[in-house]
């Protein structure tokens, strides 16, 4: 008989993993298609650490709000256009003329509110560098002293003390669409914790986190 291309992983792999054609065990979310599996294979849980590219990932973050990410995928090219790239001082320019050109752009998600916050976050991160730090140094800063060890999707949670202590602060300088649910997909999206199931083969590949889930 031959191997199916994808089938729930043997013993040891986790009843949540799907193990692929590759033997990869990965998440069901990420065998979706091609363009997810790729991004959890490379991109997902590595550390970003660059202002451009956690702001990047806060503003798709908030585009994902009520949607899937897959979606997001598909458009991520277009709203890097869209975005200038999500330079933070190019975005910081943009005004209402950009605002309603941008609702008129179908190859993104054409929401008023997270247009308007996307320009908006970028200024506010603008304005944090001059006082010191760049979003991404700050983000990085709640980084907790312990990750996660999950072996079933239940036992990932959709926020904690941590997203929610960052929630607040984002929130307190002005920040929009950073709820602690919002917040805790970007922590996991950009390496400060690790919540790749255990037995899937990215466990651990941010290198940020030793066996035992503590930090390094």
């Amino acid at each position: 008989m031959g191997r199916s291309s994808e089938t729930v992983g043997p013993v040891g792999a986790g009843p949540d993993l799907v193990v692929g054609a590759d033997g990869c065990a990965r998440p069901p979310w990420a065998t979706a298609n091609e363009m997810v599996r790729a991004y959890y294979d490379t991109e997902w849980g590595m550390p970003v650490r660059t202002e451009q590219g956690v702001f990047e990932r806060l503003s798709l973050e908030g585009f994902q709000a009520g949607l899937s990410w897959a979606t997001i995928l598909t458009k991520r090219a277009a709203f890097r256009r869209a975005f200038h790239d999500f330079d933070v001082d190019r975005v910081a320019q943009m005004g209402e003329e950009d605002i309603q050109r941008l609702l008129s752009d179908a190859a993104i998600i054409r929401h008023r509110g997270k247009i308007a916050a996307t320009v908006t976050n970028a200024r506010i991160a603008q304005r944090m560098r001059t006082e010191g730090t760049d979003i991404a140094e700050h983000i990085w800063s709640f980084q907790p002293a312990l990750t996660y060890a999950p072996r079933t999707l239940a036992e990932i949670p959709t926020q904690d003390e941590t997203s929610r202590a960052l929630s607040r602060d984002l929130k307190g300088r002005g920040f929009r669409f950073v709820g602690p649910t919002t917040v805790f997909a970007l922590m996991e999206a950009i390496g400060l914790v690790d919540t790749h199931l255990v037995g899937s083969h990215r466990r651990g590949a941010s290198g940020l986190f030793g066996a035992d889930g503590s930090r390094r």
